[in-house]
């Protein structure tokens, strides 16, 4: 695990709740792709899983990880879990910093 600055120590005892709001490296254009999709889907009202993926089918959002296109429900859980665990890693790793 990377150790972290006097100043993540003092933003970490200052605000405990927000100390792993921090990316710990920068989201690929993939990513931030499908974030801003997400949110402007949620955006809409839609919330359940099914439509969300068609959505993003029906957008042609590419998937960080497959690269696919054709999203369904597994395949749009699948991603989610692989972005959120590659970026728990990199946040393990750096810390703050993204």
């Amino acid at each position: 695990m990377a150790e972290h600055s006097d100043k993540d120590a003092l933003r970490d005892s200052l605000f405990p709740d927000l100390a792993h709001q921090s990316l710990g490296r920068a989201l690929t254009p993939e990513e931030a792709a499908l974030a801003a999709a997400l949110s402007a889907v949620y955006a809409k009202g839609t919330h359940d899983f099914a439509a969300v993926a068609e959505a993003l089918t029906q957008d042609e959002i590419v998937a960080p990880r497959s690269r696919r296109t054709d999203w369904t429900e597994a395949l749009l859980a699948e991603e989610l879990a692989a972005v959120n665990a590659d970026l728990d890693a990199a946040y393990e790793a750096n810390g703050y910093g993204a």
